[in-house]
């Protein structure tokens, strides 16, 4: 491939995601990437990013890196998306925003507008749904007769030890004024999502169903569609609790908070009489570990039971979302994890929050 049809790339945001998974990755795709800029609002954090990935430039201001002009702008900052990605689609950019795609669903009803009106392409990193493990568990779903019952356990543990591998660049302190305008406006943004309600369920909203438990949802959204209602939640800093009604079958979704050991489990279960498919995920920081699916099978009526447990390849969902990414700008095609879709995630955390806040079941609309 000729240098001349590589995607032309500017990133924002050179924390700790950006450099464990998409700044390794897009060096090692340079056949389909070119890094033309990092931004970040350290200046020894950009300059030691731009040398260490091949960065055309570092920079500190996001509208510097939209002067020049690249094919994709990935958004990977915490807090909200929303305004960067309307600027880069208004540039003419493709964007990819890491998940949560923003902090409201009227956030993400604007940005998908903005990305349609600019004829441009709005990925959202919900790497999950690119693994091979996923792909399988997507095609063994449909067949299970009698589906009665969806489980997804996540048990959250320190980030530390999955982490502690890799090689970080310099990060100054930042002002503490920058930083209180960003956690104001966030605050601001998270209100406005949710109304007026207590400051618990705000940090329960804001770090355990957008920064955790979005990932959850889109996984089981991308095989069972829309859930029809949130039949109850239950939010503490701890441990979150919820009930989905689907059509095919009820999910029960939990997530616990355990800092002690290093022990990060997560999967997906799915039971019918005849058959019964589990999803298991390593930490998602650990590069190329490999997801499993298991299947357990037997004679109805007799003592005879098996399981089968797939590794289906050691490729990493990360760089998987990349290569189907370029494919997509490539082709003009939309990726599997649209815009539209992930502000539907956002909307059934919104209405998660809802469910907790009333103790009430809480109806999710279509689209």
């Amino acid at each position: 491939m000729q240098d001349a049809a590589r995607i032309r790339v500017g990133v924002v945001g050179c924390g700790l995601i950006a450099q464990v998974m998409h700044l390794p990755y897009l060096a090692e795709l340079d056949d389909r990437f070119e890094l033309v800029a990092v931004c970040d609002l350290s200046p020894a954090l950009a300059e030691w990013c731009a040398t260490r990935y091949g960065a055309g430039e570092a920079v500190t201001d996001a509208g510097r890196l939209l002067g020049l002009q690249p094919d994709l702008v990935m958004v990977l900052t915490g807090g909200n998306h929303a305004e960067l990605a309307v600027a880069a689609a208004g540039a003419g950019c493709h964007v990819f925003v890491e998940k949560p795609l923003a902090l409201s669903a009227a956030d993400g009803q604007r940005m998908t507008a903005a990305a349609e009106r600019a004829g441009r392409i709005l990925a959202v990193g919900n790497m999950k749904r690119y693994d091979p493990a996923y792909e399988r568990l997507a095609e063994l779903v449909p067949g299970i007769a009698d589906l009665r019952l969806v489980r997804s356990t996540t048990l959250e543990s320190p980030l530390a030890p999955y982490v502690a591998h890799y090689r970080f660049g310099p990060r100054e302190p930042l002002p503490r004024e920058l930083l209180d305008r960003l956690e104001a406006e966030a605050e601001r943004d998270v209100a406005a999502a949710l109304g007026d309600v207590d400051a618990e369920t705000r940090w329960c909203y804001r770090f355990i169903l957008l920064d955790n438990l979005v990932h959850e949802l889109n996984v089981l959204r991308g095989v069972l569609g829309d859930p029809v209602r949130v039949a109850s939640a239950h939010l503490t800093r701890r441990v979150a609790a919820v009930i989905l009604e689907f059509a095919a079958a009820p999910c029960h979704l939990s997530w616990v908070d355990l800092p002690g050991i290093a022990g990060y489990r997560q999967e997906f279960a799915f039971y019918g009489p005849d058959r019964r498919v589990t999803f298991r995920l390593p930490s998602p920081f650990l590069r190329s570990a490999p997801s499993e699916v298991e299947i357990e099978d037997g004679d109805a009526g007799t003592a005879r039971s098996s399981r089968t447990v797939e590794i289906l390849g050691y490729e990493e969902a990360f760089k998987r979302e990349l290569v189907d990414l370029a494919d997509c700008i490539r082709a003009g095609r939309p990726p599997r994890t649209t815009g539209a879709e992930a502000t539907r995630d956002l909307a059934l955390c919104e209405a998660i929050a809802r469910a907790h806040v009333t103790s009430s079941p809480v109806e999710f609309p279509p689209p």
